[in-house]
Order: structure tokens, then sequence, then C-alpha cells
């Protein structure tokens, strides 16, 4: 039997259904909804996926404004969505984003 685990340094919350990133590869655009995330990365749904390593910027709005990071493409789900590592957000982003993850953890 196989036990998997989840080497995550952050625990992921499940954002709520409205919550939606936009995401940034070069001059291209999109929005697609969130289905989690953590101070270490997030997970989007899109079909819409580009290949793992790919450098990206994203851009979601919490209760007290925009978080904005760079991260990586880390992983694929077939028809679902990417797993993204953030690599690098200023402090005042970081500080909101966990301003919020503290508020899903107590729902």
């Amino acid at each position: 039997m196989s036990v998997e685990r989840d080497t995550r340094r952050y625990p992921r919350r499940n954002a709520h259904k409205a919550m939606l990133v936009v995401w940034k590869q070069g001059t291209q655009k999109r929005v697609s909804r969130l289905e989690n995330l953590g101070l270490g990365g997030l997970f989007i749904c899109t079909q819409e996926c580009p290949p793992v390593g790919t450098s990206l910027h994203v851009l979601f709005n919490v209760p007290e404004g925009e978080v904005r990071a760079r991260a990586i493409v880390r992983n694929l789900a077939t028809s679902r969505g990417m797993g993204l590592a953030i690599v690098s957000m200023e402090q005042e982003h970081r500080a909101r984003l966990d301003r919020l993850l503290q508020r899903l953890a107590a729902e």
C-alpha cells in the first residue's frame, strides 16, 4: 500500500468559489478560478496550462487589497489546472495573503 505524503512547507486552504486570479505569461493575460492557496503556492483551474517550469505573474484581490507574486508552474493536472509555487512576493502582499489564510482557516 502506497501512502502519498504532502511535502508542502505551508498548508493550503480552499478558496471561495468566486475567487479569481489573473495570471500573466509574457504579454498574455488570463483570468481563472482559484481552487486553493497557501503562502507557498496555489492551484489555478484552467484548461490553458503552460509547461512545467514556466514563470508567471499572479494577481488576486483579498479584502485588504491586491496580492501580487511571481510563481512557477510546478505541476499540471490534466483537464483541471496547474499547481504553482510562489517564488517571490513583496512583504506587504505576503502579509495580506497571510491574513486571508488565517480567516479561511477559521471558517
